[in-house]
């Protein structure tokens, strides 16, 4: 992973569970809900919050469009690369680190 993803972390909530959310290819409304699912509705993402991670994570490849879906309107239907999966796994073993750093803190 090159140092200008790296300079990405860490990632925004918002970033975080949007690259963790396109595990499967996704629009962006099944983002948003899927999201909402994963946080029980703790983290409710506004459509110009997720347009604003999506242009972020397509200007650094971490996702890309899978397709487009035309109903009434054309929805965008995006994954994640494997250069987004390394990044989500990076973050995630950040965070699971400074629980681990914090759980021996706290319990001395």
């Amino acid at each position: 992973m090159t140092t200008k993803i790296l300079k990405l972390t860490p990632l925004t909530e918002a970033t975080y569970y949007t690259l963790l959310a396109l595990n499967e290819p996704l629009h962006g409304y099944g983002i948003i809900k899927k999201v909402e699912e994963m946080t029980s509705g703790r983290l409710i993402l506004a459509a110009g919050t997720l347009y604003g991670v999506l242009t972020s994570l397509q200007k650094y490849q971490l996702i890309e469009l899978d397709h487009e879906e035309e109903d009434n309107k054309k929805k965008k239907v995006y994954r994640i690369t494997p250069l987004g999966r390394d990044l989500l796994d990076y973050e995630l073993r950040r965070l699971e680190e400074m629980v681990a750093n914090g759980k021996r803190g706290v319990s001395k």
